[in-house]
């Protein structure tokens, strides 16, 4: 009899982790608190490992139509002028060319579709109780069923509900690192500036613009703040950005107003998990719930995929006996995300400096990477991965 392995979360993860667990013999069932699957969001750069994940997955040509290839970051001023930026081939030139802006919830959509066609999958349905035992987990759900599955894999993000549950409450394992994010899209804003992505920065502060396809535009502020306690509601943590704006130049009254207008926005602050075992008997956390580097990391999608395939592949390899398959698993990968954790610290205040001195040492910065050679000394290290993907032998 096939094991059965129940994962919660279908972001990037649980799609990725059922895809190849199915490929390793076993019969993954994946559960989603939201509706249906996220829209919206941010965009992310997306290549390493990850991206090689894609292509043993077939998604490279899909990935490729679903993303941006954008040419130029341009930091501008508060009249829209260039005062710093590059052009994006420094990152092609460090990746071989596997390298690809892609909207967060397309990459989830492409990854869902691969895994759906073999997974049980339910939407609006989370985890509310778990039991463990010698022989399997007896789940509690919220639509009210009761399942019991050989191994349960928590794949549900920041703010994992299988991690409080199992572990013990967020704030024993997050390490917030001062800065508050928001995203949204609209529609038909002008202007637009096609294949760059736009940075206005003041102390402390960033607005980003890139245009997207259909006549859409994507948004993204971070901030420096003390996140403590933030807006719940929808409409007040608009207005808590709102707050954070009304006195900025460049076009930040005309996305203000755009800003009112949106009925999606993500709204967070800007954490890492750290955790000192991803594993607790027969349940184990992968992606952000278990390490989340952060959303300026710029790798969270790629380690969540590379964590996923990691894992199928050591239960694969161990035969389903999962003590031996977790220990493998964390033995491969905890020096790698910690090395990755540590560079997006050092990377999260480029994105809003809290001091004009800041600013202009970062503008400084961004202007030396259009310099041959030098973006391989200075980022080459926190670009390129230092691990190999395992060969394992899969079913499919």
């Amino acid at each position: 009899m096939k094991k059965t392995i129940l994962i919660s979360g279908a972001g990037i993860a649980g799609p990725t982790l059922a895809y190849w667990l199915e490929a390793g013999g076993f019969e993954p069932t994946l559960i989603e608190k939201a509706p249906s699957l996220r829209s919206g969001g941010y965009v992310i750069d997306f290549w390493g490992l990850g991206y090689d994940i894609a292509e043993r997955m077939d998604l490279l040509a899909a990935v490729d139509r679903a993303g941006y290839r954008v040419k130029e970051l341009r930091i501008v001023g508060d009249g829209g002028q260039r005062i710093a930026g590059f052009g994006t081939s420094v990152f092609q030139e460090l990746t071989g060319g596997r390298y690809v802006t892609i909207a967060r919830s397309a990459l989830s959509r492409l990854l869902f579709e691969k895994a759906k066609g073999s997974s049980e999958v339910i939407f609006g349905t989370e985890i509310k109780g778990l039991h463990q035992d010698e022989g399997g987990v007896d789940v509690q759900l919220s639509d009210g069923t009761e399942r019991r599955f050989d191994l349960v894999i928590g794949a549900d993000g920041l703010h994992s509900g299988v991690r409080r549950l199992v572990f013990g409450p967020q704030e024993r394992f997050e390490k917030q690192l001062g800065y508050v994010v928001a995203a949204f899209e609209a529609a038909a804003y002008r202007p637009r500036n096609e294949d760059v992505y736009l940075l206005y920065s003041q102390p402390g502060r960033m607005l980003g613009r890139v245009s997207l396809r259909d006549d859409r535009t994507l948004f993204l502020f971070v901030f420096a703040c003390d996140p403590q306690s933030l807006p719940e509601t929808r409409e007040a943590q608009k207005a808590f950005v709102r707050r954070r704006y009304a006195d900025a130049n460049w076009e930040c009254a005309a996305i203000l107003r755009e800003l009112d207008r949106t009925d999606d926005l993500y709204f967070d602050r800007v954490s890492q998990i750290r955790m000192p075992q991803w594993s607790q008997g027969r349940v184990a956390l992968i992606g952000d719930a278990a390490f989340c580097a952060s959303l300026l990391a710029g790798q969270g999608s790629a380690l969540a995929m590379i964590s996923a395939y990691v894992l199928a592949g050591e239960l694969a390899k161990a035969g389903g006996q999962y003590q031996a398959a977790f220990s493998a698993w964390e033995a491969k990968l905890r020096g790698f995300v910690q090395g990755k954790q540590e560079a997006a610290v050092r990377f999260a205040g480029a994105f809003a400096p809290r001091t004009r001195w800041g600013l202009a040492f970062r503008n400084l910065v961004v202007n030396a990477l259009a310099i041959p050679g030098l973006s391989r000394w200075s980022i080459g290290r926190d670009i390129t991965d230092k691990i190999s993907l395992p060969d394992y032998s899969w079913r499919r």
